[in-house]
């Protein structure tokens, strides 16, 4: 770790200029705080987080959405515990339940698909949120259902996939970002050929990491070891896990199941072929076809910074709310909802 350190100080008098990193996932940004890596770089180096948390990101229609659609008395929603306190147009899932809508947190879709088989007068709905990290669960929950013909089980998917959202943040002229620390649980499934253009069309040194001080440190010292050398690549810090070819099982259920579709994200926008949709031949298990639910069409709050800060623009200490009118116990945007937001991760670690 000494020598690490070492390589790092030197590698940054060398290159001596301000160099801006994006760390992509959610689970990274605490963990470097966690660790206290931001403490040891040099002056020059600062690191940004991106829009790696899947609740972060998850836009207010898609909140409303699932309100409506837990609130008919024939249903039961279920979600990860993480969104229920995410602010839709006027309220959570988590207010939504107070009023009586039946909404239950559980840690897999599969557990979702047990309580339509058991409770087969309830059309049970999985809010499918996430990365590439959990929709090949959720793949294979739609299609196990197919298999048993699981009537009363269907999906509201607001998935998203990562590479797609790093090509628009580099397409933005006000994105300003050295190199990435890619994130370590998405690339166990994708691998690495889907970051190569971030080299090929943008000259971004790129680096997979794990989540241990040392890996983080580790994945920070091989791009700038890039940089000084002035050359661009997708090089891979956590061998023992993420593969070059990724997942290829994971993958091809992904592909059974779902086919790419434009997708909202919050405080970003419309990123095309960033989302995940329900082939025409599982649409049946697609709740939003079924359903159709009501919308409020209310935009984002003005004052919250969520998007600049996902994007990289910002860090959560400029927003005007971080801290007296937007904390983890009243949270106004979802990058203070959810554990792996920015600014809760500010906020925790005193950064505030």
């Amino acid at each position: 770790m000494k020598d690490l350190l070492q390589e790092l100080k030197d590698l940054s008098a060398k290159i001596n200029r301000p160099l801006k990193l994006m760390e992509v996932c959610g689970t990274h940004t605490v963990e470097i705080f966690r660790h206290g890596v931001r403490s040891i770089l040099p002056s020059n180096i600062s690191l940004l987080s991106g829009p790696g948390c899947p609740v972060c990101v998850t836009s207010i229609h898609d909140v409303d959405a699932a309100i409506s659609i837990a609130k008919r008395p024939e249903t039961v929603l279920v979600t990860f515990g993480d969104m229920m306190r995410v602010p839709g147009g006027k309220q959570s899932l988590m207010e939504a339940r107070s009023e009586g809508a039946d909404v239950r947190v559980m840690y897999s879709p599969m557990d979702a698909l047990k309580l339509a088989q058991q409770a087969q007068q309830k059309q049970v709905v999985f809010f499918a949120t996430g990365f590439e990290t959990t929709s090949p669960l959720i793949a294979a929950t739609v299609m196990t259902a197919a298999k048993q013909s699981v009537r009363n089980f269907s999906i509201y998917s607001s998935h998203k996939t990562v590479p797609p959202a790093l090509k628009a943040l580099l397409d933005s002229a006000d994105v300003k970002v050295d190199g990435f620390v890619l994130p370590g649980h998405v690339s166990t499934i994708i691998g690495l050929k889907p970051y190569q253009f971030l080299v090929t069309q943008y000259r971004k040194p790129s680096v997979v990491t794990g989540f241990e001080a040392k890996e983080i440190i580790l994945g920070i010292v091989m791009i700038l070891r890039q940089i000084a050398k002035r050359e661009a690549a997708v090089e891979n810090a956590y061998p023992g896990v993420v593969h070059v070819d990724g997942n290829p099982k994971a993958v091809a259920i992904l592909d059974e199941i779902f086919e790419s579709a434009d997708a909202y994200w919050r405080g970003i926008g419309v990123i095309s072929g960033s989302g995940l949709k329900l082939r025409a031949k599982y649409r049946a298990f697609d709740a939003e076809t079924r359903f159709q639910p009501e919308t409020t069409g209310i935009a984002e709050p003005e004052l919250c910074s969520c998007g600049d800060i996902l994007r990289g623009v910002k860090i959560p200490t400029e927003c005007p709310l971080f801290g007296t009118g937007c904390t983890p116990d009243s949270p106004v945007g979802p990058c203070m909802v959810s554990t792996e937001g920015s600014c809760a991760a500010y906020y925790k670690y005193g950064q505030h």
